[in-house]
């Protein structure tokens, strides 16, 4: 009787839990991303800086995003997604200290963008071991749980700073320590997840040489990237401006500097990206991205009546629709993109996404940051918003003219 040999099919689907937990690392780094914001005001006033220079910082951080993002993508699809997200963690936790420690502006820029590049990794890698373990038959489950874990813990970062600066003694300390566990956990996690290294020679193309370039897709997926950053990116930048500049709009509106409300506010926002994304899941996919789209423009349109008529009430109602905004055009990239992109390229993919929505979402506040100091909180927030309500309604078009051709292939 012949010898019996081994099978090297495909392995069996991972239990339908580990897809859950798969997400974990990817929330646990984002609860560090966020964590800082409410706590910006304590290092003002420890340290002193203008509005303008907390805008670089929060930059620092899309800054190290970006450059994770030239190597993490392409990294993933050729080495796996456990060597770049495990490094990526021990950064995070490397950031924690620096984050707890921290007593002046070149601790918190080295901080942000140590959290940047672990962010970078998470996104790419992270996301892309999702769908792994997800498998190929629930590729819209894997987008789902990956974008929500992205956003849920982007929201949790902010909620949890915030309440600890109001009650913990030492909270800059005390915040960053609970993150360290929860990173720690999420380290755990990593590695005993449940994805193999990727099998290069049955790839259906050979990899680029070059392991530190743009990242893109295969070129029939090019027009759904663009699609997916054409939404993407405005609801991201919005979120962003909320995170670097919404303390200083609720000091002024609301006359408190209070670190819980600036964490609420953004947990609120966030919380709303998640909700939204469970709402609209059974849509078509370009049916997601255009209101995603809408969402955003109307937060702008929104914010700059906040602005305007020194409105608490319009500023939550601005920051919950943007929240809105970035939670369905970003599910509806990540769905387009899983549908889309062959699986050795997906890692690379969600890095060309994220680099196209990121950038914007970095220059952007940047900009409004310093035009506020010279011209004034009102108009340095009302010409940002009017600016990217027009970026949105872009991406609108172009999600509706998506939506009528697959309905018109279907």
């Amino acid at each position: 009787m012949p010898p019996r040999t081994a099978s090297l099919g495909p392995p069996p689907p991972a239990p339908r839990w580990w897809i859950w937990l798969a997400a974990w690392p990817v929330s646990a780094v984002f609860v560090l991303s966020n964590a800082a914001t409410p706590l910006y005001g304590i290092w003002q006033d420890r340290i002193g800086f203008s509005r303008g220079t907390l805008t670089v910082v929060f930059a620092c951080y899309i800054a190290g995003l970006i450059a994770s993002l030239l190597v993490s993508g392409v990294l993933s699809d050729r080495v796996g997604r456990k060597p770049v997200l495990l490094p990526a963690l021990a950064l995070a936790l490397l950031a924690c200290g620096i984050f707890a420690t921290a007593d002046s502006v070149a601790a918190l820029i080295a901080a942000r963008l140590l959290t940047g590049i672990a962010v970078g990794a998470a996104v790419s890698a992270g996301m892309a071991a999702v769908t792994d373990v997800a498998g190929p038959d629930r590729k819209r489950l894997a987008a789902l749980l990956a974008s929500c874990a992205m956003v849920l813990g982007a929201g949790l970062g902010p909620l949890l700073a915030g309440a600890l600066s109001e009650l913990a003694p030492a909270p800059t300390v005390t915040v960053f320590a609970v993150e360290a566990v929860l990173l720690v956990s999420a380290l755990l996690v990593a590695v005993r997840m449940p994805v193999r290294r990727p099998d290069r020679a049955h790839a259906p193309a050979p990899a680029p040489a070059s392991w530190i370039r743009l990242p893109s897709v295969p070129r029939p997926s090019r027009r759904q990237l663009a699609l997916a950053i054409a939404v993407f990116a405005p609801g991201i930048t919005a979120t962003s401006f909320v995170l670097s500049l919404g303390p200083s709009l609720l000091s002024a509106l609301l006359g408190t500097e209070s670190g819980m409300v600036a964490g609420a506010t953004a947990f609120v926002m966030f919380l709303a990206a998640t909700a939204v994304q469970f709402a609209v899941r059974g849509l078509r996919i370009h049916s997601i991205l255009l209101a995603g789209a809408t969402s955003t423009a109307v937060a702008m349109l929104t914010l700059a009546a906040a602005v305007r008529t020194d409105s608490p009430t319009l500023l939550v109602a601005a920051a919950i629709l943007a929240g809105a905004g970035q939670g369905a055009g970003q599910l509806g990239g990540l769905t387009l993109l899983n549908a889309e992109v062959p699986a050795h390229r997906l890692a690379e993919a969600n890095s060309a996404m994220n680099m196209g929505g990121y950038l914007p979402a970095g220059v952007l506040p940047v900009a409004a940051g310093y035009l506020s100091d010279a011209v004034g909180l009102t108009v340095g927030a009302t010409v940002f918003a009017v600016l990217l309500a027009t970026l949105a309604a872009l991406g609108a078009v172009a999600a509706l003219g998506g939506l009528r051709r697959s309905i018109h292939t279907s």
